[in-house]
């Protein structure tokens, strides 16, 4: 409890800390901003003051002198525009290719109007011209810094909550391969009991069907027991005849299902070799058969058809179910995702582990239309 607290008070350390250091990142940024957007309006005044000067000297005819002139050919990066008294304009740092075109030049100052305050030349309380400028491209890079900085942050962000969350699920899948392990080991030892029992009662004479009938569950709670033993370990994959298996996985759910539901089966007559962990799959069989009787609530048609094409082996599993809708034809594999009141939503983000991450294969639903039924198909490679 007490490392619980601790460690979740360093992270609201680290998270203050962050917002702080990100905070005191963009007021230095936005003030630096500020201050070079003074510098460029106070070189920008000098240079209508090297104008007056260049204005006056005319006046008189006397030597401008090298200062104004400097001042003048140091602007070499800030765009602007010079609108004299008669309406004329000189322009400077601007493509002159589109200078040529005045309304560019007219939507130009409109620009500059809203960037920076135009700057009036007067010479003896009469308006010269008046000086538009705008923002230099190292100003106009500068602005669009903290959107940058905010950008790279918050992609580090998302990076470490990723990276937190892919932890925090492989720890939990770890406690999930832990609890079936231990499941497993629970479970074998009241099955060896009911293996030791099922050899008393036949020895009382008891009949035969029922004891055969109680060594298919038997049977089938060591296929139970063997598939969470599995989980979290790599499946050995053998060469099987996928009909047998199917057709065996079939049978049994048909002999424990209701009654009100039509099973059908097409399947070859010869066989067909693919690479499989039985269990798994037998497991995965089992889940598309229960998740489409649930879809007719108990009562339809169920159909299982397998086929080979080339190299390929398909088997599709119908119903004549509720339906899926298209938007969910990819979502019903998702681990949760259910739409029953009671229910996990893992039986069909299980078989897509199993038939695509063990298998190699793919799983996907076929066809589907609201109030008739779905199909749901599997693609497994032949050896």
């Amino acid at each position: 409890m007490t490392f619980s607290l601790n460690r979740n008070a360093i992270r609201w350390i680290i998270v203050v800390s962050s917002f702080i250091i990100i905070s005191l990142i963009l007021w230095n940024t936005y003030t630096f901003f500020q201050n070079f957007k003074a510098e460029e309006r106070s070189k920008m005044k000098n240079w209508s003051f090297a104008q007056k000067e260049m204005r006056k000297t005319d006046n008189l005819n006397a030597d401008i002198g090298e200062l104004p002139l400097e001042i003048l050919k140091s602007n070499t990066s800030t765009p602007m525009i010079k609108v004299s008294e008669d309406g004329s304009m000189e322009h400077n740092n601007i493509d002159e290719e589109k200078a040529k075109d005045s309304l560019y030049l007219i939507k130009l100052i409109e620009k500059f109007k809203n960037e920076n305050e135009p700057i009036e030349i007067r010479y003896k309380d009469k308006i010269l011209s008046t000086l538009y400028y705008g923002n230099s491209p190292l100003l106009n890079k500068l602005k669009y810094y903290p959107l940058a900085l905010m950008l790279i942050i918050f992609l580090f962000a998302a990076v470490a909550y990723f990276f937190y969350r892919s932890s925090k699920i492989a720890d939990q899948n770890k406690l999930w391969t832990g609890m079936a392990k231990e499941t497993a080991h629970q479970i074998g030892t009241p099955l060896s009991s009911l293996v030791g029992w099922t050899e008393i009662l036949k020895s009382e004479n008891v009949n035969p069907d029922y004891i055969v009938e109680i060594e298919k569950d038997i049977d089938r709670l060591q296929t139970i027991t063997e598939r969470f033993s599995k989980i979290g370990s790599a499946p050995t994959l053998k060469s099987m005849d996928i009909v047998e298996v199917t057709k065996s996985s079939y049978a049994y759910l048909k002999a424990r299902s209701s009654k009100l539901i039509n099973f059908e089966i097409i399947i070859p007559e010869r066989e067909i070799p693919v690479n499989l962990n039985e269990q798994l799959y037998s497991w995965t069989i089992e889940n598309l058969v229960k998740n489409a009787i649930d879809a007719m609530k108990g009562k339809g048609d169920l159909k299982l058809e397998l086929s080979q094409l080339e190299n390929q082996v398909f088997i599709n599993i119908s119903d004549t179910g509720k339906g899926i809708p298209k938007s969910s034809y990819t979502k019903i594999f998702e681990p949760g995702y259910t739409t029953k009141k009671r229910g996990w939503g893992l039986g069909l983000s299980l078989a897509k582990r199993i038939i695509e991450d063990y298998h190699n294969g793919r799983i996907k639903v076929l066809t589907s239309e609201i109030g008739k039924g779905t199909t749901i198909q599997i693609m497994l490679k032949q050896v």
